[in-house]
């Protein structure tokens, strides 16, 4: 049995093939995510310096530690989602834009997913090394 009687579809060019700017998009859409939750976390650690004050306030014997390290550390988180969200938008817009034109080159690693792993790794080594002296 060979393909004589049966039809293919056709085959289009990976740049014109709607699936490929769907999953463009859908990579932008989890890069948002992303952002957003880098952003509550990093709202949740800068109230939590504020939640210790407050406890330290009510309770007489508990010695009052400054916050000031949750405060930078949460508003630091902050602005890293706001770039991860803005970093994500311009590289959809690039990207879309290179489909358009005929010359995107599927393969390359993300340079966003590297520079937020690479930023992460030394934000965790940093609170980690934190919470080791203060601790």
């Amino acid at each position: 049995m060979g393909l004589e009687g049966k039809r293919l579809p056709p085959v289009m060019p990976p740049e014109k093939d709607p699936r490929v700017y769907f999953a463009a998009e859908r990579t932008m859409l989890a890069w948002i995510r992303t952002g957003l939750a880098l952003m509550g976390f990093g709202f949740v650690v800068a109230r939590f310096g504020l939640f210790l004050r407050e406890i330290g306030a009510a309770a007489a014997d508990v010695p009052l530690r400054p916050s000031g390290f949750s405060l930078w550390t949460g508003t630091a988180m902050v602005l890293i989602g706001v770039i991860v969200n803005a970093a994500a938008t311009l590289q959809y817009v690039r990207i879309v834009r290179e489909l358009n034109e005929g010359r995107y080159l599927a393969g390359r690693p993300s340079a966003l997913g590297v520079a937020l792993a690479i930023l992460l790794c030394a934000a965790g080594l940093t609170m980690a090394a934190y919470l080791v002296i203060v601790g």
